[in-house]
């Protein structure tokens, strides 16, 4: 099934806040956000509330490009709201020289604006070990 115009544009804002995102961009990642933008991000807090500071911050604890694959990525719009997910593989280095190789689950939901498809609600996480070790499984690979 072909993919309608806005399945295509929602994949092409998603692409441009992962390609800001790598290049630690903070003006490209909070131009895609709409007003009101709400995050729930793989690192603490349980709500993302710091705004630009806390992305520059978080890109400070890098060492380079932050590297962004996306895997299936699939896409449901209607006129004014969409919604994605996605397979995330972030790699990298931290400057205290941890690398990061790690696969996450990531979720958009996304609303049609005068300025295009922005990003009003997005969402990462990865599943923990039931095994009361209650710790993440960052190692699973799809």
């Amino acid at each position: 099934m072909a993919a309608t115009a806005s399945e295509k544009a929602i994949r092409q804002a998603i692409q441009a806040r992962n390609a800001a995102l790598g290049a630690k961009d903070v003006a490209g990642v909070m131009a895609s956000g709409a007003a009101g933008f709400v995050g729930y991000n793989l690192a603490p807090p349980l709500k993302a509330t710091a705004g630009k500071a806390g992305l520059a911050a978080w890109f400070a604890t890098w060492d380079g490009p932050i590297g962004l694959e996306m895997r299936d990525l699939k896409i449901v719009a209607g006129d004014e709201a969409g919604f994605a997910h996605a397979l995330i593989h972030m790699i990298g280095r931290k400057t205290d020289g941890e690398p990061v190789d790690l696969w996450f689950r990531q979720t958009f939901g996304l609303k049609l604006s005068r300025r295009g498809w922005k990003i009003v609600h997005e969402h990462g996480s990865v599943p923990y070990y039931m095994d009361g070790s209650v710790r993440a499984a960052i190692d699973l690979k799809p």
